[in-house]
This record gives C-alpha cells, structure tokens and sequence, in this order.
C-alpha cells in the first residue's frame, strides 16, 4: 500500500495503557489520510521524500523549515511559536495581555495547565496544557507520569516549573529515552511528595490531588543499543523493518530512528 502526503506529528492516544500512534498526512494545509502505525510494527517500511516541503501555516512551498514545520516568516509571526510555548512563564495573556495573538493566547494558555513530574531518560519536571494529558507525555517518550500541581493559567504553571529547575532537568535526554534507559525503581508518588517540599508555599494550594501514576507501553519490539538518527535531507530515501516507535521517533532495524515532528511540512510518501 502507498499513502503520500505532508507530514505532521504522529496523532497519539493511550488505551489500557498503551500507547497508539497515527501517521497523519495532509495534501498541503487540508488533513487527507491516517495510517495506524502500530500494525506496521514488525514490517518492512518505506518513506520517501520528493524534495518539496510546505509551510504548515501558510501553505508556500519553502526550501526549509523552522519551528515544526513553518516558513521564517510564519515562525517569526504565527502564535504556534510564541516564545511562552517553550517558557511558558513569559505568558501574559491572563492580565490580558498578549504576545502575538490575543485570540490565540486565550484559547490556548489562559485556559488550565497541569505541571507534572514524568520519568523518560530521567525524572523531568514539565508543563502542558490541561486538555494534552496524557498525549503530551506519550509525545515526549515518559513510561510513567504523575500530575503535580494544577494551575488556572500557563503563566503559573511555568513559575512552578522555573522553580523546580534547580532540583531536576526539564528536558528530556532523547536518545537514553530512545534506548528505553531509565531507572525504572523511581517511585514517582514518593517523589511528588519529595518535590512539593523544595516548592515555595505561595504554589502549595495548587498541588493536585490526583496522585495515581500513568504507566505507558509504548509499540516496540527492540530498543536500540546505540542511537542512528536520520533526516530526509541527507537520506531522501528511509527504509527497513519498524522495530517500534516512541515519543515522535519511527525506530528501524540497526538502530536508525526518525523524527516525525520535525519533518513536519515534507511531502513524503510511505509504502508498506
């Protein structure tokens, strides 16, 4: 079978603990087809770029991206790359002010956000909107995720992240994540208790009482021992068996894996 199309981030959701990931494709800026990528695991697999890339905003042709897929030009004005996305402390838009786009910002960040702890290569603190858990943590690779605090704005929840930097990453070591290299003996509910100790008291009233800890599967049937990565500008042409997929990445045989989301925008055609 061929499915062609734009890619954009694989769409995920977890069911019975289980990670599902589906492989969207776009004729330029209008959705066309899905592919349930779980089923291929196992299989051989082909991906193939034809050298065109599209804005996922606009829509133009463009001979490089930035951000997830965006033109310059779009990266520098669209809201979807609003510098609070990456340092949601920036926020502002609950005084009513806004960044970019007010309409935007509304709709996006004065809307409830969840700070949570996550363990993928290590233990990482982090903060999502309320509406992205738990495809947020499945997007980033975690095995297990607790909620720590619950915010009625991004801004918030950004301060208790800042806060927290001091005592643990707020990035993820993606190719340790890729290796399935972790420790697994982190018990994440002692840890929420250990972490609301070095918060200031100010954030205390916005601990959340959910304590139960999402545990994710992810489709994979060999972790790699040493980490490939590939992109479709120095490798237009990507196939082999799908050993599995995590996070955002497809992982092949010999250890070679790829990054869905950052191709986003490539017209690719996949085979299988």
């Amino acid at each position: 079978m061929q499915v062609k199309g734009n890619l954009r981030k694989m769409r995920v959701a977890l069911e019975d603990g289980k990670a599902k990931y589906h492989m969207r494709f776009f004729d330029v800026l209008e959705s066309s087809e899905e592919v349930y990528m779980n089923e291929l695991v196992g299989q051989e697999i082909k991906l193939s770029w034809d050298n065109k890339i599209h804005c996922v905003v606009t829509g133009k042709s463009i001979k490089k991206t930035y951000g997830e897929g965006m033109s310059f030009d779009a990266w520098r004005t669209s809201p979807m790359s609003v510098e609070s996305i990456v340092r949601p402390e920036l926020s502002r838009i609950h005084e009513g002010i806004a960044l970019r786009d007010k309409k935007w910002e509304e709709e996006h960040h004065n809307k409830p956000h969840y700070v949570y702890l996550s363990l993928t290569s290590d233990v990482k603190v982090g903060v999502t909107r309320e509406t992205n858990i738990p495809s947020r943590w499945i997007d980033q690779g975690a095995v297990r995720a607790i909620k720590l605090a619950y915010t009625p704005y991004r801004q918030l929840a950004g301060l208790i992240e800042v806060s927290l930097k001091d005592y643990m990453a707020d990035k993820t070591n993606w190719r340790n994540m890729l290796k399935n290299a972790h420790d697994d003996s982190v018990d994440l509910e002692d840890l929420k208790d250990q972490v609301i100790d070095w918060m200031d008291e100010e954030y205390h009233g916005f601990i959340s009482d959910d304590d139960e800890v999402t545990h994710i599967e992810y489709p994979v049937i060999e972790y790699p021992i040493k980490v490939v990565s590939m992109k479709f500008e120095k490798l237009p042409v990507i196939e082999g068996e799908l050993m599995g997929i995590k996070g955002q990445y497809l992982i092949f045989d010999n250890g070679r894996v790829i990054n869905i989301r950052s191709q986003a925008g490539y017209e690719v055609t996949l085979e299988f």
